[in-house]
């Protein structure tokens, strides 16, 4: 027992005892995928390994905190993750991001998305519409298309994963060749320049006349789960006022990121949201 659990108050040792069981908590959340022992447990939390194991246990009994029959290592349970989901469940991505489209189409007199990625697709969550007729590849909310084909989608194929990346990439190389410009060679070369700039941006394309801007939506680890994209005319998105857009969206998505609930079903399913 540590010196602390002797000759205390009994109201200091819970919240003693309440502190060190989050610590324990928020180390096993760092760890590798297989778990840690309990020697490298008390290292890291500062305590003794009785103490620890002692915390671990109680933890364990709560199903809080499982442990590997062979390697003897602890990890987080499914059931602590199910309960953080619950948790998570009182808000959604479109939610969050909604007034960020209101901001941006206000002040820019723009149409602004948001794409979500489904799969090896990204999905239209929500639209905020702006004064010019524009055509979009996911057209309106609930629309797809396949990641590489469009800004906002690019953005989001740009910033996965590599290992997810390179398996999207593979398996939309033959739906891309509708879409003339795309083959290997030109996706790569796109997907590195959005990761090197932050966005992906095209003043003409496949769609005549029209011009697009996105930038991705990062979560905790630098990923992307989505993207806020705008859709404009081409003569409105030339090389004097591309920088002030960019700025523009790179701060309503560094806001955003953070706030991400990385459990939300929106993320997981969202095409489920329209029924």
């Amino acid at each position: 027992m540590d010196s602390t659990d002797r000759n205390s108050d009994p109201q200091e040792v819970g919240v003693s005892a309440v502190s060190r069981l989050f610590a324990i908590l928020r180390v096993l959340g760092e760890a590798p995928v297989e778990g840690m022992r309990v020697t490298e447990l008390a290292q890291q939390v500062g305590l003794s390994q009785p103490t620890t194991h002692r915390l671990v246990r109680g933890l364990v009994e709560e199903a809080m905190v499982e442990q590997d029959a062979r390697s003897k290592r602890y990890r987080l349970s499914l059931e602590f993750f199910a309960l953080a989901a619950r948790a998570g469940n009182s808000g959604n991505l479109r939610d969050l991001v909604r007034p960020s489209l209101l901001r941006l189409s206000s002040s820019l007199g723009d149409s602004l998305f948001l794409l979500a990625r489904s799969g090896f697709d990204a999905i239209c969550l929500d639209r905020s519409e702006g004064p010019y007729p524009i055509r979009t590849f996911t057209g309106d909310i609930g629309g797809r298309v396949a990641l590489g084909v469009g800004q906002g989608s690019l953005a989001i194929l740009a910033f996965l994963p590599e290992e997810e990346r390179e398996t999207v990439i593979r398996h939309n190389l033959p739906r891309l060749k509708d879409f003339h410009l795309y083959d290997e060679v030109f996706l790569r070369s796109e997907v590195e320049n959005v990761r090197r700039l932050g966005y992906a941006a095209r003043n003409t394309g496949v769609l005549p006349g029209m011009a697009g801007l996105a930038v991705p939506i990062l979560d905790g680890n630098g990923h992307a789960v989505a993207a806020l994209s705008v859709a404009t005319i081409s003569d409105r998105l030339g090389p004097e006022r591309l920088p002030m857009v960019v700025e523009l969206l790179k701060r309503e998505t560094a806001a955003i990121g953070p706030k991400i609930n990385p459990f939300d079903p929106t993320l997981r399913r969202p095409s489920h949201i329209f029924g």
